[in-house]
Order: C-alpha cells, then structure tokens, then sequence
C-alpha cells in the first residue's frame, strides 16, 4: 500500500470517528454496532468470496491496523460485537460452509448480530480438551446441547454463541468435539447468569444448556479441536495493537499519578516506569513482527505471555504510587451504595485476571515449550 493510500485511510476513519463521538453522549452499545456496521467498519479484514465483501468494507492489513489504532485512540466505546467479528467470522471464512458465511457474517457486519463464546467450563477452563458440555442428535438434523460454560463473556448481549462440545460420548481429550452454533434465545433450555467479580461488576457470566438446540457443526461433526484452536490462534491480531494503544494510556496516567504523590521521587518507583515502558515497546514490536503470520505456533503464546504478565504489574505499580489513597475508595461505603472504586483500584483488581484468563500463563508455557521448543509433552 502506497503513502497517500495509508494517509487517506487515517483521515477518513478519524474523521468518521469525531464527527460521530464529538459532544455526543455514549451511544447505546448495540446502537453503536449498527452505526458502525451501517458505515462498513465492521469486518474490514474479511476476505470476501470472489472478491466481494459480506456487507463490509475491504482493506489491506495495514489498513485494519489503522483502523483499530484510530479507534483506540479516540476514547470510542467499547466494543460488544468484537467477538462476532474478531473470532466468529474468521473462524467461518476459513472452515465454514458458504451457507454459514452467508447466513451469518452480514448480520455481524450490520451490527446486528452479537455472539459470545462457549468454551470454558468448570471443570476445563485452561484444559480446553476436558470439556464434558455433551450434544446428540435431536432427529432434527441438528444437535441437543447439554452443559455448562463459565466465564462467558458478554453472554447477556449474545444472540448467539459458539459451543465447543462433545457429539461422540465415548471420546476423551480433544477427539469427538465439535463446533456448534446455537441461538441465545431458547427460554427453558438456556439460562445465563452473571458472575460478580473482585470489581464490582459482572463482564463474565455462567450458561447452563438444557437441551438447547445446535442447528449447525462448522468445520464437520468430530472436527471441533481444529476449529477450536484455528479459533483460538486469531485472538492475538490487529486487536493486539489496538489493546497496547490502550495500554500505553494506562501507563500515562500512572506516570501522571507518580509525579503528582511524589512516588516518581523514589528511584526504584522510576525504574519500574522505565522498564512498564520499555516492555510495553517490546511488546509492540512482537507483535508488528508477527502481524498476519500463520507460520508461528509459538507467537500468540508469547504474546499472551507478554501482555497478561505486563498488564498486573502495571495494576500493581498504579495503587503503589497512590500510596495510602490507594486503599480509599473515592465515595464512602454504605448499604444503600455499594464499594466504589477509582481508576487504579478498578485496574489493580481486574488485572488480577490476567494471566488466568483466555489461556492461563502455565498453559501458554506449556505450548511454547512442546509446539515450538520440543519439549516431552506434560504428564496427564
């Protein structure tokens, strides 16, 4: 891609995104979808079938990192259709049939369709290959789903959602599993229920499958484990960089919050800044060196590995150099009000999380040291 192309690019998105965030309130977030949707910024990485896009608008891979800096960088809001387009879709673009593609990447790219994403369960959160959520055939051509799945993120918003389960009852490991896709709205055979966390909040919830019906497998019945892990293999993309964006923000206003208690004062305090920053650079450049490579097993291993780790220490080192305010919560406490938390408390606790979810560090290590090192594979 030429200069002018890439500057043209930058300038149409940034000015999209002021003219549509300037002195406005945040907008619904299923609103904002579809308004991102109807301008065709939803799936702009989408290889389309002959060239032709699924309802979105084409652009280079550096193009979609523009994009997704761009946005980062406007404080826009965040996203609730990300997994329909960051995991969903490609995941069908590579193992789905046609039909599927059709069926469901325009309604994503509209902004009208959510999904989340059923694969943890509570006994197989990092070891994904112990999922026991079992689905039959219902005589229907399609599958009864039975189960339940933790940690499902943005489960209340989802329309529908992706369920790794297992169609052969006499498998074991990652042999007999299969992709499903099945509607939310099944009232009596799905219940979500969210899960509330050490911040107050509830971002991840329970699903409990009742029978809930599967009409469709991608990638063939007994071929869940590929999927999965093709699947698993996109979540550190072009959002990598978008995250770090947001991430060097964070740092800022941890360095801004150093020099105004004094801590910045302290010599081993400016040491731990120096080195969040030039960790946070390293990781920008892994991830720039491995943007768009298939060829890599290890990489998003070790970005995981890079990000989780470097994000908790960042929460760490925010409540240290609030020193004594760290541990006051910016409203007083009551029944009627329940625990409030500023900005560095909420990011100390939530980064508790870090390295447990999407991949725990003991597992990335795990695939790093057998895919890429060759190590003996661990005992089970």
């Amino acid at each position: 891609m030429d200069f002018r192309t890439e500057v043209d690019f930058r300038t149409e998105a940034r000015t999209w995104l002021r003219s549509h965030l300037a002195d406005t309130p945040a907008p619904d977030p299923r609103t904002w979808e579809r308004e991102l949707g109807r301008a065709g910024w939803i799936g702009i990485g989408w290889p389309g079938e002959d060239g032709e896009s699924y309802g979105n608008r084409r652009a280079t891979l550096a193009e979609q990192v523009v994009w997704a800096e761009e946005y980062a960088r406007s404080a826009a809001p965040a996203r609730i259709g990300h997994i329909g387009e960051n995991l969903l879709a490609p995941t069908l673009i590579t193992y789905g049939t046609e039909e599927q593609k059709q069926r469901h990447l325009p309604p994503v790219a509209r902004g009208e369709t959510l999904w989340c994403q059923g694969y943890s369960e509570p006994g197989a959160g990092s070891d994904l290959a112990g999922v026991r959520t079992a689905a039959v055939p219902d005589g229907t051509g399609g599958y009864a789903v039975t189960g339940q799945k933790i940690w499902t993120s943005l489960a209340l918003d989802a329309d529908w959602c992706f369920v790794l389960a297992r169609t052969d009852p006499g498998s074991t490991r990652h042999h007999g599993l299969s992709f499903l896709l099945v509607e939310m709205d099944q009232p009596g055979r799905i219940e979500v229920r969210p899960i509330r966390q050490l911040t107050g909040t509830s971002e991840f919830n329970e699903v409990f499958l009742d029978g809930a019906r599967a009409s469709e497998v991608v990638g063939g019945e007994g071929n869940g484990w590929q999927v999965a892990m093709g699947l698993l293999a996109l979540e550190r993309g072009v959002s990598t960089l978008a995250q770090q964006i947001g991430f060097a923000e964070e740092l800022d206003r941890v360095v801004a919050a150093a020099v105004a208690s004094g801590a910045a004062d302290d010599p081993v305090v400016r040491a731990r800044l120096v080195r969040q920053w030039a960790e946070l650079d390293t990781m920008r450049r892994h991830a720039l060196r491995t943007l768009g490579s298939t060829g890599d097993p290890g990489a998003p291993s070790v970005a995981k590995l890079l990000w989780g780790g470097w994000h908790q220490r960042l929460g760490e080192l925010a409540v240290q150099v609030a020193g004594e305010a760290g541990a006051v919560g910016p409203e007083p406490w009551s029944e009627r009000r329940p625990y409030e938390l500023d900005g560095a408390q909420h990011l100390f606790l939530f980064s508790r999380a870090d390295t447990i979810y999407g991949g725990s560090d003991e597992i990335q290590r795990n695939i790093i040291a057998e895919r890429v090192l060759g190590l003996p594979r661990e005992p089970r």
